[in-house]
């Protein structure tokens, strides 16, 4: 029988969705402050995938993506989703002139075989965490790139997402080297 073993730390990722760049920047402020320094930052990206936030959030829409530098146990995600959400409803109470929500924070992690995405929405092939919050394997590891499953949204989908979960890999492979969990 096979004995349980304690899985490797995650890189930590947050796709951000905002419509100004000067609220981008006051989500990763407010991600670094609870999260530790990014230390990598995707380029800005129109976001032109649905208008399904664009009532709440206004438009157009923005993509930034963010890395995180301190590696996190996998089962700390539901705990991150609960206080992305948290700081999305502070963001909205401090952000001048902003919609009702001014940014989506969508947490996840990269490890060395997928992209993970955190959620409050479940679905047939999304797994429950605990304290409302599921998770969902958005992208796998296969042949020498991330590849998106028949779920992943069309945004995660787009070669520029892809290399950037990729550029996280390489970086957190690193990252395990340097601390011995290679």
């Amino acid at each position: 029988m096979a004995e349980p073993t304690r899985p490797r730390p995650v890189n930590l990722v947050c796709p951000v969705l905002a419509a100004r760049k000067a609220w981008l920047d006051a989500a990763r402020d407010a991600l670094q402050a609870e999260f530790g320094p990014a230390d990598m930052e995707s380029r800005t990206w129109p976001w032109e995938f649905s208008r399904y936030y664009e009532e709440e959030m206004g438009g157009p829409l923005l993509r930034r993506i963010y890395g995180f530098g301190d590696l996190v146990e996998p089962d700390g995600l539901a705990r991150v989703k609960l206080t992305t959400n948290r700081l999305e409803r502070e963001l909205a109470g401090r952000l001048p002139d902003s919609p009702p929500r001014p940014v989506n924070l969508d947490p996840g992690y990269v490890n060395m075989s997928k992209m993970v995405l955190a959620t409050t929405k479940d679905y047939s092939h999304r797994v429950y965490l605990g304290r409302g919050i599921y998770a969902e394997a958005t992208l796998r590891w296969r042949d020498g790139a991330f590849e998106p499953w028949q779920w992943t949204y069309n945004d995660y989908r787009t070669d520029e997402y892809l290399e950037f979960f990729a550029d996280v890999r390489e970086r957190y492979r690193q990252k395990l080297a340097e601390c011995g969990g290679n």
